[in-house]
């Protein structure tokens, strides 16, 4: 028999579990109305623009999402994809594949080291990411002087950025058959469920068995490789590496995460769930460009997007909804006077 706090657990899990999509089907008939009524029109270039946006910051966020399933967190995946872009565009002057596969190698190897440290060093990952994002974005700095350092080989841009379908581009098809292996592999493989485990529990994943060690050791090599592509892929579409992304990056993919119905506790979300929430940023973001909204609409609607997540995903609220759906008992009233005489 199901307890009340079983019920409760279950039912904060799937409504958070389908809150993302939830707010994307929302986000997507907004998206096409309001544009209608404010007299502003939608054009196949603004979906080109939305799957760019995807293609740009998806990667990013699935890399920081995947760590925070496990209940880690990668900060250095913001280092990574400015340091990848750099190795790309410097290494790849003749050959884009060969800068490609430069920035891939040493990612994975920047990732290996922050999963050795966390897994066998037992160091928390949010420091040793952020002193690792710190002296990445030192090291582009740099080799970079400060200066972004343009690519002369356009061609490689107009392949990458090239449309298909109106609405597609090469490097947005990649990004989103990256998603959707990593999707695949999270929902269907023993890897998937043993991150998810560990992020739950991670002393009952090891008494189950869970190889936890090498687990997210695995897990930070496909952050970093997930960052570096996306990295590597945006400066050789833009024919430049950009020493300092700023911060812009990481609070979209931090956001998108969130949006996505990942915890910050671990264990719960999922990979089609980020998905949806880098889909909702972006359909958001492009929605106000179409309205031409000053610039800190954007900040005040994307706060309100993850305070209505938040208010959704509450144990209180959902422990209040639970008892207001309770069916109550009714006492029985004592027999009048009249009655007894």
């Amino acid at each position: 028999m199901t307890t009340r706090p079983g019920m409760a657990r279950l039912a904060r899990r799937s409504r958070r579990g389908g809150l993302p999509y939830v707010l994307l089907v929302v986000m997507l008939l907004v998206f096409v109305v309001l544009p209608v009524v404010a007299g502003q029109q939608v054009t196949s270039f603004n979906y080109y623009n939305l799957f760019q946006v995807f293609a740009s910051l998806g990667l990013l966020s699935v890399a920081l999402g995947l760590t925070m399933i496990a209940g880690e967190f990668d900060l250095s995946v913001l280092g990574t994809y400015a340091f990848a872009g750099l190795v790309a565009v410097k290494l790849g002057a003749d050959d884009p594949v060969v800068g490609l596969l430069a920035a891939l190698v040493l990612a994975a190897l920047i990732g290996a080291l922050q999963g050795a440290l966390v897994a066998w060093f037992r160091l928390p990952s949010a420091a040793v990411s952020l002193g690792v994002y710190i002296a990445l974005l030192g090291l582009t700095a740099t080799i970079s002087d400060s200066k972004t350092v343009p690519y002369n080989n356009l061609n490689v841009s107009d392949v990458l950025d090239r449309q298909y379908l109106e609405i597609f581009s090469l490097r947005s098809i990649i990004a989103i058959l990256a998603v959707a292996a990593i999707a695949v592999t999270m929902t269907y493989t023993r890897f998937g469920r043993d991150v998810r485990a560990i992020g739950s529990d991670r002393r009952a994943s090891l008494r189950i068995g869970v190889r936890v060690d090498s687990i997210l050791v695995v897990l930070f090599v496909l952050s970093a490789l997930l960052s570096a592509l996306g990295g590597s892929m945006l400066a050789l579409s833009l024919a430049a590496a950009t020493p300092d992304p700023g911060f812009d990056p990481l609070i979209f993919a931090l956001t998108a995460v969130l949006l996505g119905g990942v915890s910050l506790r671990g264990g719960t979300g999922t990979v089609l769930g980020i998905a949806a929430g880098i889909l909702t940023l972006s359909l958001l973001r492009e929605l106000l460009t179409v309205l031409a909204t000053p610039t800190y609409v954007s900040s005040l609607a994307t706060g309100g997007l993850l305070l209505v997540v938040a208010f959704a995903a509450a144990p209180g609220l959902n422990a209040w909804w639970l008892s207001m759906r309770r069916p109550t008992k009714r006492v029985a009233e004592p027999p009048s006077l009249s009655r007894v005489g």
